[in-house]
């Protein structure tokens, strides 16, 4: 009988049918091997930032503008490489713009193209000619090819060139091969990129982030409390679905919602209009209005929209969490602690006076029930999110790329926190009757996660997992959002600010201590849950915006925490005093790049005005790092190691040679 490694050995075989093609695989990966470690991206908290996000994905965070200007400055002014680079970042633009004022297209093409080829060699010297050729664009893969990897001693370069860039341009494909390249030297700046979490928020077009992702040749996500509340929309989750809406009705952001994903708020107009038409709606105002020029009563009518779903809401969250005692959250079902007759409310253990009790359609006998009314507006909307095509392949790709957690090469990344009791201890979190912690805990989440989403259709499961979305979303102890409570109702409905604190979880007061010491304690207890390595590991981490223009700094705990949040946001800008963060990691060590702000992408194009990158390289490696030193090494390896077993069966006769 045949044992599994004979069995897996067959099925080997079958790719490589003889000792020289084995061999030949060997030699190939041992090169890889000893190939420095490829480039990998870090980014967080998008917020639904597209041009600037975009841009920065475009310019791969400053990496080819420092590519062209090593490459090109002794035959290019700082203005023209400047130019330059932006025909790389938008070349179909770019062409256009420039085109026009050419006197000789012809012989600008030609320059054109021998400076891209000059640049993409660059930025293919540390990949194996089989993995650029896997990333060639389709069409001019073989031109290509023969370009970047032409030998000249063997033939005159500017002949050699000349031919067939003449042949290109000759042929009238001279525009296509330019935004070829310059999509090939976009790829090959960045090999992997890392979004630690929300993608969605108050931006207008998060959906246009995500189709830039799924177009993307690496990329992976860990999911932000935004992505987690947005996903459990698409499942179907009913407080999900009221919680989006309210967020995005608070910036008066409809573009997503209604352009981006063709969802139907009619249902709640017409309902907000009829019973909301002569209620208070004063705190319900938008917070950030975008440009449109919108009236007096249009951001009115948006008003009565986000009170009538900010009601639901809050109904809403009453039943889940009286439904699920696992969470812990009873105090947070606001609206059935009010005495409607004092018209007052008590939060955290103090009693407050309400600022509105116009509730239309609040009954104090069963505040938590949904009138006929809302139930008609919310099983509209329901159907309206779970038949959105556009968002159902969104979400699709963040469970397919995302997850609550991922380490790679030593790296351990998270949007939010690992929840921490006050004495400094991995917390214990009951949930079915089990108690979690730390990576256990997360893993759970996760699991719960997925249920949420594809459980069967009508089912418990299904139903446990979209309430666990909401809690992921906004609950305590949830490992991404980081916080004990979120004060929607407080200031839907409260004047004192002092009701507004949203305590942290206590993971902040440990791993961001002031004494270096007790944080770096803390991350270790982190990593030795998690399984890394203490000499060589960091935590990436998203969700809190570092405060740089305070002097806050990124980087906390002795180096081992790295919090990339820098407000891609427009929002948040005044109060980081920069717009984001990328951290770079290379074979030379960790740089973290902060970006300037950025206005539009028309005026990136006209102007040529690229996102100003400050790099602050904090970490840097003893010696380079190879390919051997990282995961992929390690799989690599595993892979030398199985076909050198091939080898041997094919030596011992154990297997045959299949010519």
């Amino acid at each position: 009988m045949e044992t599994p490694q004979q069995k897996f050995l067959k099925l080997l075989a079958r790719d490589y049918p003889t000792t020289a093609a084995a061999t030949q695989e060997i030699i190939n990966l041992q090169a890889i091997l000893k190939l420095p470690k490829p480039t990998e991206h870090f980014m967080s908290d998008l917020h639904g930032e597209y041009e600037a996000f975009t841009h920065i994905l475009s310019n791969a965070s400053g990496v080819i503008r420092e590519k062209v200007d090593r490459v090109l400055e002794d035959s290019l002014s700082a203005q023209e490489r400047a130019e330059f680079a932006t025909l790389i970042y938008y070349p179909a633009q770019k062409l256009a713009q420039l085109k026009p004022a050419q006197k000789n297209l012809d012989e600008f093409y030609r320059q054109t193209l021998y400076r891209l080829i000059d640049v993409c060699r660059m930025m293919s010297s540390k990949y194996t000619r089989s993995y650029v050729r896997k990333r060639l664009p389709q069409g001019f893969s073989y031109i290509i090819d023969e370009l970047l990897h032409a030998h000249f001693e063997d033939h005159d370069k500017d002949l050699y060139y000349g031919r067939i860039l003449s042949a290109i341009i000759d042929n009238g494909r001279a525009d296509a091969f330019i935004t070829a390249m310059c999509e090939l030297i976009r790829r090959l700046a960045v090999h992997k990129l890392h979004i630690v979490g929300d993608i969605f928020d108050r931006g207008s077009r998060p959906d246009i982030i995500l189709d830039e992702l799924m177009a993307h040749h690496a990329v992976d996500i860990q999911w932000g409390n935004h992505d987690v509340e947005w996903m459990g929309a698409a499942a179907g989750s009913a407080v999900c679905i009221a919680s989006v809406i309210h967020v995005s009705l608070s910036y008066n952001n409809l573009e997503t919602l209604e352009d981006g994903y063709g969802l139907n708020l009619r249902p709640l107009a017409l309902f907000a209009e009829e019973v909301y038409k002569d209620t208070d709606v004063s705190a319900f105002w938008p917070k950030l209005v975008n440009d449109g020029g919108y009236s007096a009563e249009d951001l009115a009518r948006v008003a009565r929209m986000h009170k009538a779903i900010a009601i639901i809401l809050c109904k809403l969250e009453c039943q889940v969490v009286r439904r699920n005692p696992d969470f812990q959250m009873l105090d947070r079902a606001l609206l059935e602690k009010m005495n409607f007759v004092t018209q007052t409310v008590e939060v955290d253990g103090k009693v407050y006076r309400m600022r509105d009790c116009d509730f239309p359609t609040v009954d104090p006998e069963h505040p938590s029930k949904l009138t006929a009314g809302e139930q008609e507006v919310m099983d509209k909307l329901c159907q309206s999110f779970t038949e959105s095509e556009r968002l159902a392949r969104h979400v699709r790709f963040l469970y397919a790329n995302g997850s609550v957690y991922k380490i790679e090469n030593g790296n351990l990344l998270f949007h939010g926190a690992i929840p921490f009791d006050e004495d400094g201890c991995l917390a214990r979190i009951t949930m079915d009757g089990n108690d979690y912690r730390g990576r256990a805990f997360m893993d759970y989440c996760e699991r719960m996660a997925r249920q949420g989403y594809f459980a069967p259709q009508g089912s418990e499961a299904r139903r446990k997992g979209q309430d666990f979305l909401w809690y992921l979303w906004c609950g305590r102890r949830s490992p991404i959002f980081g916080r004990y409570k979120m004060a929607n109702f407080e200031h839907f409905f409260l004047d004192e600010e002092e009701s507004y604190a949203e305590r942290k979880d206590p993971y902040y007061d440990w791993v961001e201590n002031d004494d270096t010491v007790v944080a770096e304690s803390a991350v270790l207890r982190i990593f030795e849950d998690f399984g890394l390595d203490p000499a060589h590991g960091h935590i990436v981490n998203g969700h809190v915006p570092v405060k740089a223009k305070n002097g806050e700094k990124p980087v906390k705990a002795g180096g081992r925490l790295i919090v990339i949040d820098g407000g891609f946001c427009k929002a948040y800008h005044k109060r980081t005093g920069i717009a984001g963060y990328t951290l770079v990691f290379s074979s030379r060590g960790l740089s973290l790049r902060s970006h300037g702000s950025f206005e539009t992408t028309q005026k990136a194009i006209r102007e040529n005005a690229d996102i100003l990158s400050t790099v602050n390289v904090f970490e840097t490696s003893e010696r380079r790092v190879y390919v051997e030193d990282t995961d992929e090494g390690g799989r690599l390896q595993d892979q030398i190691e199985d076909l050198q077993k091939l080898v041997a069966a094919y030596a011992d006769g154990t297997l045959k040679e299949q010519e």
